[in-house]
């Protein structure tokens, strides 16, 4: 019989805060689901941030992530950043956000809300997983 080591969680140390970029989208909402388990499981600090344009209604999609999360017993912080689109990118946005926020780990959704459902992953995402200077999660 073969020694078995007993778990450790070094993993948590390794992902201690996790940004959650969400629009809304189902696919979003499914990486909202996964950063939910892993601040479950590893004691992680979870931010979900939402991208706007300036005048945009933040509230449905608040409220959203309100009603999602209230029965998890998750400790989050919501951000709603606003930018402007002749001057950045939800895409920058999101990069700046994981810079200043000294996050750990970014999850996110393989596809917003794009029109275009042949699309495998979105050009945001690719930006995000190519530039962040953290580990990126995609999910399907």
């Amino acid at each position: 019989m073969s020694y078995v080591p007993e778990p450790t969680y070094r993993v948590s140390f390794l992902f201690r805060r996790i940004l959650v970029p969400i629009d809304g989208s189902e696919n979003s909402l499914r990486a909202l689901d996964v950063a939910v388990d892993f601040a479950k499981r590893y004691g992680s600090k979870l931010t979900v941030l939402y991208v706007v344009e300036p005048g945009s209604d933040v509230t449905p999609v608040k409220s959203m992530v309100e009603k999602r999360l209230a029965e998890t017993h998750v400790n989050y912080e919501f951000k709603a950043r606003r930018y402007s689109p002749s001057t950045s990118s939800v895409a920058n946005e999101i990069i700046q956000e994981v810079v200043e926020g000294g996050y750990d780990l970014v999850i996110l959704g393989a596809r917003g809300n794009t029109v275009n459902e042949e699309l495998m992953i979105g050009s945001t995402v690719l930006s995000v997983l190519v530039n962040a200077p953290a580990s990126v999660m995609v999910i399907r």
